[in-house]
């Protein structure tokens, strides 16, 4: 049974309620201009810090580049101070977003030793005071990301979801993981089903949805009004769309490994074109790496095992000839040659088949 709804936030209602996760130093513009292509409801920038002295440092502008694609157009900001976030939003409002997100779902260490991302979770009246200050700031709708909590024992994500619902938040995206968690083990939706119980907020569902199987039964489980995909599309571009269709009902089938491996072509050059030749061949690498071991299937039945481990072999072996290469022209024509030479290994089918 389909169970995609239109996702509404603020005035914007998005096409579906499948939304690409803001992942710093991987979401970025060539990506998600083509996860919107490939049917995403809704992309969210990278997330940018809110100190105004590295408004002008060129991964904060790299970040803030928009596209036409992006619309409604979401940009997340992180950091602790309430008048600091609020007029960062102000200024991000100015260039052109629709809807403002707050970080304070990051685990990483070093936003976590400035108490900002996650973090920010064990100050509940600080979290308070930014999501007020930003919202009354702004006259665009604006968000939330979390996580359940600091670690297992005090999870808040109820009470963190209570003040963000009283301070005027549209959306939350909960993380079924807690900070110390990082992303360690399995997430749970315990806490996000609670959250959504206890609050009129519409919530994302966030943490290891690696399928549309997945989505569905987190989905029922939790009562979420959509899902927010991360790392599982790190390589797998198409993978946020082919969720929002099949929770459609639309039948849509995960794409062959030629055509993945154009796409992925295709993701390269305009990787090469957003960053230029020194870092754009650099940022390729680990795009590629991530695509493909996507196309490794995750185990073998025992009549293919020599197979599988044929391919694990030849895959890592490109991977690592790929990232010898320091030169578009080079990076493009071996792209082509592994191509050509998948089909040795792999099937023309849906990913994750074996070659017969």
């Amino acid at each position: 049974m389909p169970i995609a709804t239109p996702l509404r936030i603020g005035k914007h209602v998005l096409r579906n309620n499948v939304v690409l996760a803001p992942m710093a130093g991987v979401t970025d513009l060539p990506m998600r201009e083509l996860c919107l292509e490939l049917g995403v409801g809704l992309t969210v920038g990278e997330m940018v810090t809110a100190d105004p002295s590295l408004v002008d440092s060129r991964k904060s502008i790299q970040r803030r580049r928009a596209s036409t694609l992006e619309k409604p157009r979401s940009i997340q900001l992180v950091g602790r101070e309430p008048g600091v976030l609020a007029e960062a939003a102000r200024r991000h409002v100015d260039e052109g977003a629709d809807i403002i997100d707050i970080n304070m779902g990051c685990p990483a260490k070093k936003v976590c030793r400035k108490a900002a991302g996650s973090a920010l979770l064990a100050d509940e009246p600080l979290v308070g005071q930014i999501l007020e200050a930003v919202v009354n700031a702004v006259p665009v709708p604006v968000t939330l990301k979390i996580r359940t909590g600091v670690d297992p024992e005090s999870r808040n994500a109820v009470t963190i979801a209570r003040i963000a619902e009283e301070a005027g938040i549209q959306l939350l995206s909960v993380h079924g993981r807690t900070r110390a968690d990082r992303f360690k083990g399995e997430a749970e939706y315990d806490t996000i089903a609670a959250v959504v119980q206890q609050t009129r907020l519409p919530v994302l569902a966030n943490g290891d949805i690696t399928s549309t199987e997945k989505a569905r039964q987190i989905l029922a489980y939790t009562g979420a009004a959509g899902v927010m995909i991360g790392r599982a599309a790190q390589g797998r571009l198409w993978l946020p769309g082919l969720i929002a269709d099949q929770l459609a009902g639309l039948d849509r089938h995960p794409p062959s490994a030629r055509e993945q491996l154009q796409l992925l072509h295709r993701h390269v050059t305009m990787l090469h074109e957003f960053y230029e030749e020194f870092l754009g061949t650099r940022i390729a690498r680990k795009h590629v790496g991530w695509c493909l071991e996507s196309l490794l299937p995750s185990h073998a039945g025992h009549a293919r095992e020599h197979q599988w481990t044929t391919m694990t072999t030849q895959l890592t072996q490109w991977k690592q000839e790929f990232n010898r290469l320091s030169e578009p022209r080079t990076q493009l024509r071996y792209l082509e040659e592994i191509e050509s030479r998948m089909e040795q290994f792999m099937t023309d089918g849906p990913v994750g088949e074996l070659a017969a």
